[in-house]
């Protein structure tokens, strides 16, 4: 998704790269391990003598759950934070190579939309580092839909990946991360995991419309039937103009009512997207609203997806009447 909105400032690769080699200082913070749904108390062992994983998260929708996996055995930094960056065209600032360069461990989303991450890993090496790209993981090529945290099947394939590999660099503390896993994934994702169960066992098939392909692999977790063209979805997606024929298709299944929900990304509100939202309310369909990143930018992983998801359901129920 291309943002219509200004980043925020950050050094080129290559400054950074420099200032790295160069000697600055290098002490990078990091994000919490525990959430508000998770907290440090609830923590059944201490790290002891051993110092945290260090782990670099290119995004924070994956950081979120990286923290969350790790409690105080991994100090999570996710590069992407703020909701008003656009995670395409990023350029890493110094501090976030002088945080790759000491990261053991790095959690990339590929599928081309975080190109930059590969390039500062590659131009921050760090001896021993271990590394998820997760379109690699869930066997999503470069050119397919890379929104994979929209997928709820791959959301928990990365939770099984990120605790083998939190296992694989501190063995000594397996049995914490088992029990961090178990934990985040019967209560942490439990209202996550019962809205999907829910939309997909009341509204399974109902058909959609959407701004961009973010909305794809959400359609898919859920069962329900997105009628937008997948050209128009990617041109959104993308940053390009869609097709008049796309367009015209996408205005006439809102005029006809054929689908019974739409549902855009409100970080990226491009003037065609507006038009069709006006479009839907104006024509009594419900409108449902997603985002690139967690929002707010302190949210957890699962109390945004929740909120979005519950959204979802109100839309559909007024839809429908389920």
């Amino acid at each position: 998704m291309r943002f219509p909105i200004r980043r925020s400032p950050a050094r080129p690769l290559a400054a950074a790269v420099l200032l790295l080699l160069t000697g600055a200082a290098a002490t990078a913070c990091s994000t919490s391990a525990a959430s508000p749904d998770n907290p440090p108390a609830a923590d059944a062992a201490k790290a002891g003598d051993r110092a945290p994983i260090r782990v670099l998260a290119a995004e924070n929708f994956w950081g979120s759950i990286a923290a969350q996996l790790g409690g105080s055995h991994a100090a999570v930094t996710s590069v992407i934070s703020n909701p008003a960056t656009d995670p395409h065209d990023y350029e890493p600032t110094a501090a976030d190579a002088r945080t790759a360069a000491g990261a053991q461990y790095a959690i990339v989303n590929g599928i081309g939309y975080d190109t930059w991450a590969d390039k500062l890993l590659a131009a921050s090496p760090a001896d021993g580092r271990r590394e998820l790209r997760v379109g690699d993981l869930v066997g999503v090529k470069p050119g397919g839909n890379p929104h994979r945290w929209y997928s709820p099947a791959d959301v928990h394939q990365v939770i099984d990946r990120i605790t083998a590999d939190y296992t694989a660099i501190d063995p000594a503390d397996a049995a914490y991360f088992a029990a961090r896993r178990t934990a985040f994934e019967t209560t942490a994702l439990g209202p996550y995991d019962q809205e999907i169960a829910h939309i997909k066992a009341v509204y399974a098939g109902t058909p959609i419309g959407a701004s961009e392909s973010i909305v794809s692999p959400l359609a898919q977790g859920l069962g329900l039937r997105m009628l937008t063209p997948d050209t128009f979805l990617s041109a959104i997606s993308e940053g390009t103009d869609p097709t008049a024929r796309d367009k015209s298709t996408v205005d006439r299944q809102i005029a006809t009512h054929a689908i019974r929900v739409y549902v855009y990304n409100s970080q990226n509100s491009t003037p065609d997207v507006r038009e069709q939202v006006k479009a839907a309310k104006a024509a009594g369909i419900p409108v449902a609203t997603v985002t690139e990143t967690l929002a707010p930018a302190g949210a957890s992983f699962q109390q945004w997806q929740t909120a979005e998801l519950k959204g979802l359901a109100a839309a559909l129920h007024q839809a429908t009447g389920r």
